[in-house]
C-alpha cells in the first residue's frame, strides 16, 4: 500500500494542494538541466514522501542524498540543496562546498530554502564565504496533508520557540499557510483564537489579507466557515495524559513518523532477524480508518471478529459446492482485506503486550487521580517512586507537569525535593531543563490556589462513562477525561467565545472572536451572534467546515475526539485539523529536553 495518503474523501480539495506542491518541486528539478545531485535535509526527506514518490525525482536525472555533516560523495556536475531554513544546515552546506575546492571540482551549486529564505541563514553562508557560489531560491512548502482530514505545517520546534525562546517566527509561517489556503478556498469569515501565538496569528492573517487580498469575485461562498486557533499552552494537560485510542497508543509506543511506524519484522509475523519494516498508517487502509479512533480493547475485538468471519466463510466454501458465482466473488473480495487484518492483528497484539502490564494500568490510574485532584500524597509518592526506579525521564516529567498544572504548582518543600531527586537520579546536566520547565510554567512552585477544579466542572472534563464500547461523549478518548482543548472547540462552534468569556480568562493568553467581511476585514473583537451550527443551514446540502489549528502540536487522541464529534447525529459541521506537529507527551517534552541541552553547550 502506498505511503502517500488517499485524499479523495477530504472535506476540502487537498489533492489540488498536494499536486501544487508536487508541481513546484518538479519545476525546480526540471529547471536545472542535466544530471544533478539533490541533497535533502533529513526531516524534509520524510515530509516529501507524503507528497510524491522519490522515483519521480530520479526520472528527471536527480541523484538523491540526505544532508549530513559528512562530505558529499557524488560525481554530478550540479548540486541542488533542498533544506529547511535552519542555521545548523547552513554549516553543512558550506563545509560540503568548501571541501570541493582543494579537489579542483567545478560544480554549480543551488540552494532552495523551504519554505522561504531567512536572513540569518544567508548571513552564515556569507560568513562561510560560499554565498556567491550559490544560486538561491525558495520552495514554498507551507502545508502538507498527513491524511484526508489532517494538515501539518511541519514546524517541529514551534512550542519551545514560542514558550521558552521567545521566537515567534513559526506564528508567521502558520498565518502565511492559512492565507495560502484562503487563495484556494476563499476568505474565512469567522475567526476564534485563544492564546498568545494564536491571537497573533489571527492578526497577522488580517494584515496579510489587507496587504495581499484574496479576490473573492469569482469564488462564491468561502469553503471554510470558521477558523479556530488554539495555542498548545492553553491546554498542556491533555498531551501529558496517556492516549488510549489505537492510533494514540501506536504513536505513544512506536512513534508514527510521516504516516508510518517502523517495527521489527518479527512483530509483523516475519523472521526474528533484527530487520525493520515500515507499516503505513492512513485512511488508504480502510480497516485502519475504521479502528484508529477506538480504544485498544475494542480494536482487538473488531479485528478478531473480522478474522473469525473470513475463517468461517472459508470453511463454508470448502465444505459445500452450493455458492453462486456472485457469492464466490464476494468471498474473494473479502480475502483481499486479509493483509490489512493481519497487519492490525499483529500491531494490536504488540500494543497489548505493553498495555496489559500492571505498570501501565497503575500510570493511567494515577493520571486519573491527578486529574480529579484527589489524594495528593499518593500522587507525590508515585512520582517519587518512579524517579528512584529511574524510569525514562519523559515518564517522570509527564506526571510532574500534569501534577503541577492541575494544582497550580507544587508546595515549595515538594518542589525543591523532587527537583533534587531528579538531578541525583538523572544527572546535573538536567539543571537547565528544570529551569526551562519552570520558565514555561509547566513545573513551578505553588503560589496561588488552583482553578483546575472550577475549569473542570464548568467544562465537564471529568465524565462517568456509561458504556466505553458505545461512547456518547469525547471523554471515552481518555477513559473518562474529555480533552480541555476539544471542549473549547465545542463551545467555539456552538456560540463563539461569548458563553465561556469568564472561563477563558482563567486559561493562558488572550482570546479573539472576529467576523471578517468578504470585501473588507474588521479588526474589532466583535463577538459573533450566529453559531456555526446555525450557519450550516444557510448552505443547503453542505455541512459547514471548521478548520481547527493547533499551534504547538496536537495529539492523535484530540484528532480522534474531533472526528467523534463530527460523526455525531445532528452535527452540521466537519472538522479539518491543521497542526505544527502531531505530538505525544514524550515528543513534546523531548523537544524541550533537546533545546535545554543545546542551551548548555
Amino acid at each position: 500500500m502506498a505511503q502517500i495518503p488517499n485524499l479523495d474523501n477530504s472535506p476540502l480539495n487537498l489533492t489540488a494542494l498536494r499536486e501544487q506542491s508536487q508541481k513546484d518541486l518538479l519545476n525546480i528539478v526540471k529547471s536545472i538541466r542535466g544530471k544533478k545531485c539533490l541533497v535533502i535535509d533529513p526531516k524534509l526527506a520524510g515530509t516529501l514522501s507524503l507528497i510524491l514518490q522519490t522515483s519521480v525525482l530520479k526520472e528527471y536525472g536527480a541523484e538523491l542524498r540526505i544532508l549530513s555533516a559528512d562530505l558529499l560523495q557524488t560525481e554530478c556536475p550540479k548540486v541542488v540543496y533542498l533544506v529547511r531554513s535552519q542555521p545548523n544546515y547552513m554549516k553543512f552546506v558550506a563545509n560540503q562546498i568548501k571541501s570541493d575546492e582543494p579537489k579542483g571540482l567545478q560544480r554549480e551549486y543551488f540552494l532552495y530554502f523551504v519554505p522561504r529564505r531567512i536572513v540569518a541563514c544567508e548571513k552564515i553562508l556569507e560568513e562561510e564565504k560560499v554565498h556567491q557560489k550559490l544560486t538561491i531560491g525558495e520552495y514554498p512548502l507551507y502545508l502538507v496533508p498527513l491524511d484526508e482530514d489532517v494538515l501539518s505545517f511541519e514546524l517541529d520546534y514551534s512550542l519551545q520557540e514560542c514558550l521558552i525562546e521567545g521566537d515567534t517566527s513559526s506564528v508567521w509561517h502558520v498565518a502565511k499557510a492559512i492565507h495560502k489556503l484562503e487563495f484556494a478556498f476563499g476568505v474565512i469569515p469567522n475567526i476564534r483564537a485563544k492564546g498568545v501565538a494564536s491571537s497573533k496569528a489571527a492578526e497577522l492573517l488580517n494584515n496579510m489579507q489587507l496587504e495581499d487580498p484574496v479576490n473573492m469575485d469569482n469564488m462564491g461562498m468561502p469553503e471554510i466557515d470558521t477558523l479556530i486557533l488554539l495555542d498548545r499552552e492553553v491546554d498542556m494537560v491533555t498531551p501529558m495524559c496517556s492516549q488510549l485510542t489505537y492510533e494514540g497508543l501506536l504513536d505513544e509506543m512506536l512513534e508514527i513518523h510521516n504516516g508510518t511506524v517502523e517495527v521489527d519484522s518479527s512483530i509483523m509475523g516475519g523472521q526474528q532477524d533484527g530487520k525493520k519494516v515500515k507499516v503505513p498508517l492512513n485512511s488508504s487502509d480502510k480497516l485502519y480508518k475504521e479502528i484508529r479512533d477506538l480504544n485498544l480493547h475494542v480494536v482487538v475485538q473488531v479485528v478478531r471478529q473480522k478474522a473469525t468471519s473470513i475463517q468461517q466463510d472459508y470453511a463454508e466454501v470448502k465444505s459445500t459446492n452450493t455458492q453462486s458465482v456472485s457469492e464466490l466473488k464476494d468471498f474473494v473480495k473479502r480475502l483481499h482485506s486479509l493483509p490489512e487484518i493481519a497487519r492490525h492483528v499483529n500491531l494490536a497484539q504488540h500494543l497489548q503486550s505493553f498495555a496489559a502490564k500492571p505498570s501501565f494500568h497503575a500510570r493511567v490510574e494515577i493520571e486519573q487521580i491527578i486529574l480529579e485532584v484527589e489524594n495528593y500524597e499518593t500522587c507525590f509518592e508515585y512520582i517519587e517512586d518512579i524517579i528512584q526506579k529511574q524510569e525514562p525521564i519523559e515518564t517522570v516529567l509527564r506526571l510532574l507537569v500534569l501534577f503541577s498544572l492541575t494544582n497550580a504548582g507544587l508546595p515549595k518543600k515538594n518542589f525543591d525535593y523532587l527537583r533534587r531527586e531528579i538531578l541525583h537520579s538523572y544527572g546535573f546536566e538536567h539543571m537547565s531543563l528544570l529551569y526551562n520547565l519552570e520558565k514555561a510554567g509547566l513545573v513551578k512552585k505553588q503560589e496561588s490556589r488552583s482553578n483546575w477544579v472550577g475549569i473542570s466542572r464548568a467544562l465537564q472534563l471529568i465524565v462517568d462513562l456509561k458504556d466505553p464500547e458505545k461512547p456518547d461523549d469525547i471523554s471515552y478518548i481518555f477513559s473518562g477525561y474529555a480533552p480541555l482543548s476539544i471542549r473549547l472547540v465545542q463551545h467555539a462552534v456552538r456560540s463563539g467565545w461569548r458563553s465561556t468569556e469568564e472561563l477563558l480568562k482563567l486559561l493562558p493568553g488572550p482570546h479573539l472572536d472576529l467576523k471578517r467581511g468578504v470585501s473588507s476585514i474588521s479588526f474589532s473583537s466583535e463577538l459573533l451572534t450566529g453559531s456555526v451550527g446555525q450557519q450550516s443551514t444557510d448552505r443547503v446540502g453542505h455541512r459547514s467546515l471548521v478548520l481547527v489549528v493547533f499551534i504547538g502540536g496536537v495529539t492523535s487522541a484530540e484528532i480522534a475526539a474531533l472526528r467523534f464529534l463530527s460523526a455525531q447525529e445532528g452535527m452540521g459541521y466537519d472538522f479539518l485539523v491543521a497542526t505544527t506537529k502531531v505530538i505525544t507527551g514524550n515528543t513534546l517534552l523531548r523537544s524541550i529536553i533537546a533545546s535545554s541541552k543545546e542551551g548548555m553547550i
